[in-house]
C-alpha cells in the first residue's frame, strides 16, 4: 500500500514539473519590427507580466519604436533594443516622450530564458524596466527570475540569425554590432481578428457557391 502511495505521490510530481514547464499562453496581439535585415514579429504573454505588456504594447501603438535601433547583439546570448529614448534617429513628441520615459515594477516569474525569449533590460533597481527590452538568442538561465519575461517572438528566426552573423566590437560588458540595425518601423495586428476574417471569407464563398447551385438547380427544374 505504502508503494503504492509513492508512485501515486512520485506522478502526481511528475505531472506539476510538466505542467510548469509548459509554455505560458500567447495573447492574440502581435508586433512586427522592420528592420534593415528583415521582420521580427512578437507576441505577449499577459498573464506572466501584465503591466509589463501593456506598457510595451501602448508604446508600439505610439510608434515609439520607430527609427530606434538594437544597440547590442551578442551571439547566443541576446540581441537587445534600445531605450527609446536615447535610440531613436527620429524626435520623439510629447505623448510618445511621457509614455517612453515610465517605468514598470519588476514582474519576475518562472519562465525560462531560452531563445526568442523577450525580457526586459533594466538598472539595478528591479523596478527601473523602461522600454529597452532583449530577444534572447540562447539559453540564459542566469536570468530566470531576475528580469521581466513578457513575450516571445514567433515569426523572424532568420532575421535574428543575420544579426548573429554581423560583425561586433565589445565596449565594457557589451558586444554591439559595428553598424546601426534600425528598426525602420513596426506594426501590430490582432490573430483572432484574422481568424475571423478567413472564417468570414469562408463562409461567403460558401454561400455564393450554395446561391450559383440553387440557382442552376432551379433552371433545370423550372426552366
Amino acid at each position: 500500500m505504502l508503494n503504492v502511495i509513492r508512485i501515486f505521490l512520485t506522478l502526481i510530481t511528475l505531472i506539476g514539473t510538466a505542467s510548469s514547464q509548459e509554455d505560458p499562453q500567447l495573447g492574440s496581439a502581435r508586433v512586427v519590427f522592420q528592420t534593415n535585415y528583415g521582420d521580427i514579429e512578437f507576441g505577449f504573454y499577459p498573464s506572466v507580466a501584465p503591466q509589463t505588456v501593456d506598457h510595451i504594447f501602448k508604446l508600439v501603438r505610439l510608434g515609439c519604436y520607430n527609427t530606434n535601433h538594437f544597440f547590442r547583439v551578442d551571439k547566443g546570448f541576446v540581441a537587445q533594443v534600445a531605450d527609446v529614448v536615447g535610440g531613436r534617429s527620429a524626435p520623439m513628441n510629447e505623448v510618445q516622450r511621457v509614455e517612453a520615459e515610465k517605468t514598470v515594477v519588476g514582474e519576475f516569474s518562472d519562465v525560462k530564458h531560452v531563445r526568442g525569449i523577450l525580457s526586459m533590460g533594466r538598472y539595478s533597481d528591479p523596478n527601473s524596466a523602461a522600454s529597452s527590452f532583449s530577444i534572447l538568442l540562447g539559453d540564459a538561465p542566469h536570468l530566470d527570475g531576475q528580469y521581466a519575461v513578457f513575450g516571445k517572438v514567433t515569426k523572424g528566426d532568420e532575421t535574428l540569425r543575420k544579426l548573429e552573423g554581423l560583425p561586433t566590437r565589445k565596449e565594457g560588458i557589451f558586444v554591439m554590432p559595428t553598424e546601426r540595425i534600425t528598426i525602420h518601423s513596426s506594426y501590430y495586428y490582432d490573430t483572432e481578428m484574422e481568424i475571423c476574417e478567413k472564417e468570414r471569407s469562408v463562409l461567403k464563398r460558401r454561400l455564393t457557391a450554395s446561391a450559383i447551385e440553387i440557382e442552376r438547380q432551379r433552371m433545370k427544374c423550372f426552366p
